[in-house]
């Protein structure tokens, strides 16, 4: 990240937040010396997002928690009284995310880093369902806040994900490079 050019690094920033004022911001502070420093600057450029700020980036967020990136992924086969479960909780979870985005005009975000993977649905509808009674201006400010949690996981994972390819051995010199592909650094279970 400090090494990055800045049309880089804002590149790869942009996949945690898609905010690009708050993707510059952070870029432009670099360097940082440590990956504490670096998510206290996010915090900060997160907390100064304007109300345009904060809509561009969660326009940014994907549309509905079922996704490839939700938190169980697309379904798969199942057989038996387990499939009845998974089917109502997922019929249930839409029913809410489209009265949510119905709502506040938005896609619903939450961080679930610190969420165990088979707890995730419920906490993902728990949460969803408690949001809808919060009246515009408060969500808005929730919706900031988990927007920042999920920019501080994803900024996380992608400096990890940095160090370990800076530290992996150079490739022969034969061999082709794939460009690292810009995607959002989530974990599995992170309905976004």
């Amino acid at each position: 990240m400090n090494t990055a050019t800045p049309a880089a690094a804002e590149a790869d920033l942009l996949t945690c937040c898609g905010s690009r004022r708050w993707a510059r911001r952070v870029a432009a502070h670099r360097p940082y010396p440590d990956l504490d420093a670096l998510l206290a600057a996010s915090d900060e450029a997160t907390y100064d997002l304007s109300p345009a700020d904060l809509a561009e980036a969660l326009a940014c967020e994907p549309l509905g928690p079922l996704g490839p990136l939700g938190p169980l992924g697309p379904p798969g086969p199942h057989r038996g009284a387990g499939h009845t479960t998974y089917s109502a909780a997922h019929t249930a979870l839409r029913a809410a995310h489209a009265a949510y985005e119905s709502r506040f005009g938005h896609s619903f975000v939450i961080c679930l880093d610190d969420v165990a993977p088979d707890e995730a649905l419920d906490q993902l509808l728990s949460g969803i369902r408690s949001r809808l009674g919060n009246d515009p201006e408060d969500e808005r400010a929730v919706a900031a806040d988990e927007l920042r949690r999920l920019a501080r996981g994803r900024l996380a994972r992608l400096t990890l994900c940095q160090a370990a390819e800076n530290a992996a051995p150079p490739a022969p010199q034969h061999a082709a490079r794939e460009s690292r592909p810009q995607s959002r650094p989530d974990s599995p279970y992170v309905p976004v």
